[in-house]
């Protein structure tokens, strides 16, 4: 058998149903693995070694009474430290709420529990997920494991670099702007970000709340549809949850694309920025598609790669300037005393906030202020209302859209820190689906030809057509060979 830290989820679930291992084995090699190469990586921002051991002594029990949660009983999984985790500290990459633990767990957590996946470790984020390198956490940067001198992407960079380290098989991370999918490119992992509210916010620390969505990083397509079917679904406790059950993402996975009108973007691969080998990667995933039975056409989005990192850095800073109005040295995490409660709101903010927080705080306190509100703010929820309008031209014609994930593969720690306009135009690809709700995946199409690391495919479907999405990013897959092969895995 492969080594138990390099088998995706349902791989192992398949090996445990098989008798083949325990569950606590699985645990066992999965902290020898975090032993081994987190102190290189620093994927994990709090172990949680005998939870995780005492969660799979449990599994262990359920199986051998017949008593097994879901087919995925005893598969380990982490998360984000964005996901409030009853018991266990959760701190959203942040000195304002270092040492902070919650009550509750937010349902990600409380489903997949009650699914029986062990919990393995909070993992590393940009603080408050505002960042696209992992480089912006409070306490630490996280590595890229295909090259310890790169970043892994963010904000979900400490998710993505665990899942391709093999530190953990799955994990759940959060999209934004492209927290999700941009990391999983630059680490040669899946990433989904589902439908807005298809997956429930509640317990999730709130970034931007029209925008935040939770989604899994995974070794392989299905691992993360089987993710998704573990947590989706309403949640009465969110108000933005889509009602109705969660959604069937397995059924039909591997009924191929013979037929699916797939449109690549004009615009994105005619971008200023888009790197040589991405590009190249990138057309030989679009011929695959091809050959796999898809019928190619371009598809228009001028609005989309125009304007909206625009529209995305007006909307998520102002929402975020609310949201993050909560941290006042009062109600949660630090508190750094003063005279009166002004001074010591200032100075908790001060030294609990980070330089990237503090930037966007600003900038949205700015744009919702009187006599600037219609200029920036309103302007741009106008400009979000026209990129759905467009999307919704483009799948008149298509039935997913195809583009590079990311215009580059990663880059260097420390590259872009002092430039935050050239981190953000990370994001150039990623921000378009979220600004209109949609689902979108991240799937590995190969390695760059100029620097030999991982290079994303992304998928854009109409809202709800994750299934479609899904299926179109799994027959990539199984055809191209990459998640399955030697040559999927980072050298380490």
């Amino acid at each position: 058998m492969t080594e138990l830290h390099w088998l995706g989820a349902t791989e192992l679930a398949s090996a445990l149903d098989a008798g083949e291992v325990s569950a606590q084995e699985v645990a066992g090699a999965l902290l020898q693995r975090a032993d081994e190469v987190d102190p290189s990586v620093r994927a994990v921002l709090t172990r949680t070694d005998e939870r995780l051991l005492e969660d799979a002594r449990a599994a262990d029990r359920r199986r051998a009474a017949g008593a097994l949660r879901s087919p995925y009983d005893g598969v380990p999984v982490g998360y984000k430290d964005i996901f409030v985790t009853r018991g266990t500290v959760t701190t959203a990459g942040s000195r304002i709420l270092e040492g902070y633990v919650p009550p509750y767990d937010a349902t990600v957590v409380q489903r997949c529990s009650a699914a029986g996946l062990p919990l393995a470790h909070k993992l590393n984020m940009d603080e408050f997920a505002m960042g696209s390198s992992t480089e912006n956490s409070a306490f630490m940067a996280t590595r890229n494991p295909w090259d310890l001198e790169r970043v892994p992407g963010g904000s979900s960079g400490g998710s993505a670099a665990a899942v391709a380290a093999g530190i953990v098989p799955w994990a759940w991370g959060t999209d934004t702007g492209g927290s999700i999918r941009q990391p999983a490119s630059l680490v040669g992992i899946v990433g989904v970000k589902p439908t807005y509210g298809v997956v429930s916010r509640y317990g999730m620390i709130a970034f931007a709340s029209s925008l935040d969505q939770a989604g899994p990083l995974t070794r392989n397509v299905r691992d993360a549809a089987a993710l998704l079917e573990i947590a989706g679904g309403h949640d009465p406790r969110d108000a933005t949850s889509i009602p109705g059950p969660a959604p069937r993402l397995l059924d039909g996975i591997d009924a191929g694309i013979e037929g699916l009108r797939v449109g690549i973007v004009a615009e994105f691969m005619q971008a200023e920025g888009l790197a040589h080998g991405v590009r190249a990667r990138v057309e030989d995933a679009y011929r695959r598609l091809e050959k796999l039975g898809a019928e190619l056409g371009e598809v228009h989005l001028p609005i989309s790669l125009e304007h909206g990192i625009s529209a995305y850095y007006l909307i998520a800073p102002a929402e975020a300037s609310a949201n993050l109005a909560r941290y006042d040295g009062v109600r949660y995490g630090l508190r750094v005393d003063g005279e009166d409660v002004v001074a010591m709101t200032s100075r908790t903010r001060a030294a609990g906030f980070g330089a990237e927080v503090k930037r966007r705080v600003m900038l949205g306190t700015y744009s919702l202020s009187a006599g600037y509100y219609d200029a920036y703010y309103g302007r741009a929820l106008r400009v979000r209302t026209l990129i759905k309008q467009e999307f919704a031209r483009a799948f008149e014609h298509v039935d997913v859209i195809a583009s590079p994930t990311s215009p580059t593969t990663a880059f260097r720690l420390g590259e872009r820190t002092a430039d935050p306009l050239a981190m953000y135009l990370s994001d150039l690809f990623t921000v378009a689906a979220p600004l209109a709700g949609l689902p979108a995946i991240s799937v590995p199409c190969g390695l760059s030809p100029d620097d030999s690391l991982p290079v994303g495919l992304q998928l854009i479907a109409p809202a709800l057509q994750e299934s479609t999405m899904l299926r179109t990013a799994y027959a990539f897959e199984q055809d191209l060979g990459f998640a399955a092969s030697p040559e999927g895995r980072p050298p380490l």
